[in-house]
């Protein structure tokens, strides 16, 4: 059991209430999905320890890894878990692994028009509209509206689409699961954030997209997913707490940690914050999913 997660999460409401004396500057270097509630977090702590300051710089999942390996910044918020190859480069760098904290739950959500009449597609259509590989098993790519038995009579023709760019954890998530490890489509329109795609979604009926379930909005809607057994699950909170919704997924943050030291009293509030009840909170007011009780206790048998 690691002593610093041990730690944050028996963490009394009495001893958060206590204000000693903290002070310093935080840098983080990440996910660009996880840049508002990182920034919440920040400005939470800001006011209970008014010399704390979080700086965050948002270069996508993929530049968290890579901060943390030189040594530029000590917390890596990750929308994916490090790949095996960037553990390793860790490990082989420090000579021993980042500490890995779960902080939340997101999804990854598949969305179309608002007018549009299409409410949910199966693993296999998913992947036949984004890929180029059919690798989850579809027999035909999927190219335009009138394929899709729901927008047979959408009289837009051709599927626009649009996702995030390689930087992002959304990107290579969406491609694992989603894609089964295929390819993509090369005339997928990329943007550096799930904002624009959910905005550029927004504003063409032919368009589908793929973003974070947290940057939802009235302009679009989200289609359910087919799990194994053909049920359509919609993206909600409790199917995306409870990971019924195919496309469910941990956000993250690695720490630079190593084993026989403390962290500084700035990073160690950050993160109490963060696994409590408040910072919880924060996060399901930022859009995403609370952790459920069971995960946050799992965390302490590392």
């Amino acid at each position: 059991m690691h002593w610093l997660l041990m730690a944050l999460l028996l963490v009394t409401p009495l001893a958060w209430g206590q204000t000693p004396p903290i002070s310093g500057t935080l840098g983080a270097v990440g996910s660009d999905t996880m840049a508002g509630l990182m920034l919440r977090w920040g400005e939470t702590l800001t006011t209970r320890y008014p010399d704390v300051k979080l700086q965050f710089q948002a270069g996508g999942s993929a530049s968290a890894p890579t901060a943390l390996m030189a040594g530029t910044t000590r917390l890596g918020p990750m929308s994916r878990p490090m790949t095996i190859d960037e553990r390793d480069n860790f490990i082989e760098r420090y000579g021993y692994p980042p500490l890995e904290l779960k902080v939340a739950r997101d999804a990854l959500i598949v969305v179309v028009h608002r007018h549009n009449p299409l409410r949910a597609l199966s693993r296999q259509q998913v992947d036949a509209i984004f890929s180029t590989s059919l690798a989850c098993g579809a027999e035909t790519p999927i190219r335009r509206w009138e394929q899709l038995p729901a927008t047979r009579d959408w009289s837009f023709g051709s599927i626009a689409l649009h996702g995030r760019n390689l930087a992002s954890g959304t990107h290579g998530l969406f491609q694992e699961r989603a894609l089964c490890d295929g390819y993509f489509r090369n005339d997928i329109s990329e943007h550096p954030g799930s904002s624009a795609v959910v905005a550029a979604v927004g504003e063409s009926a032919n368009a589908m997209g793929y973003a974070g379930f947290n940057h939802l909005n009235p302009a679009v809607h989200a289609l359910s997913l087919y799990n194994d057994d053909g049920v359509a699950i919609p993206p909600n909170e409790a199917a995306i707490q409870s990971g019924d919704y195919p496309l469910s997924r941990y956000l993250y943050l690695y720490v630079n940690l190593p084993p026989d030291e403390s962290l500084p009293p700035a990073e160690q509030a950050l993160l109490t914050l963060i696994v409590s009840e408040e910072g919880q909170q924060i996060a399901r007011a930022s859009g995403f999913v609370p952790l459920t009780t069971s995960d946050l206790t799992a965390q302490q048998r590392w």
